[in-house]
């Protein structure tokens, strides 16, 4: 797997224009909440095809609704969500969310699996049409998606309408 992320700085990232929601520091990319709570998404540079993706991730503040986009964020592509579901209001960690369709299946595993105090690893692979993940090393959702785009960048999403904070490290892809 190949370091997206050098804990430095933005410069493997397309960062949004006039941003005020992504910045990083000690080695850690924070993710927080502008005053009017416009959201944003960071994305890749490179398009991706077939990969996984695997970055750790913790929450902050707030209520946390996050969340990577595979292949990019129109209805032909699964999010994986990251945090609650603002639709649901509950919690969806690892489960995909696909736009006008919502949420086809839900991750199981998670209450047992995931730590609200401290760092979770989160790990994603499209692969074709279909989605798995893993979360802090076991394996929690399988989907396919038919018709699905099959490239596309890589976006971690700061949801809009939400107070919140998120912190990520450690983020790596592998094309498969």
């Amino acid at each position: 797997m190949k370091s997206i992320f050098n804990g430095k700085d933005l410069k493997q990232w397309n960062t949004p224009e006039g941003n005020i929601w992504w910045s990083v520091d000690a080695g850690v990319l924070w993710a927080k909440s502008d005053l009017e709570k416009q959201g944003s998404i960071l994305w890749t540079k490179k398009n991706y095809k077939d990969f996984v993706v695997q970055m750790d991730f913790k929450f902050g503040e707030g209520t946390i609704d996050s969340g990577i986009f595979m292949r990019g964020d129109d209805e032909k592509n699964a999010q994986i969500q990251i945090g609650e579901s603002g639709s649901l209001k509950r919690d969806m960690t690892a489960s995909p969310y696909v736009p006008k369709s919502g949420y086809p299946v839900e991750a199981h595993g998670i209450q047992e699996l995931l730590k609200l105090d401290d760092w979770n690893t989160i790990k994603a692979m499209a692969r074709g049409n279909t989605y798995k993940v893993w979360l802090n090393g076991k394996e929690v959702m399988n989907y396919t998606l038919e018709n699905a785009n099959l490239k596309g960048p890589i976006g971690i999403q700061l949801h809009p309408n939400r107070e919140m904070s998120i912190q990520f490290k450690n983020i790596f892809v592998a094309r498969l």
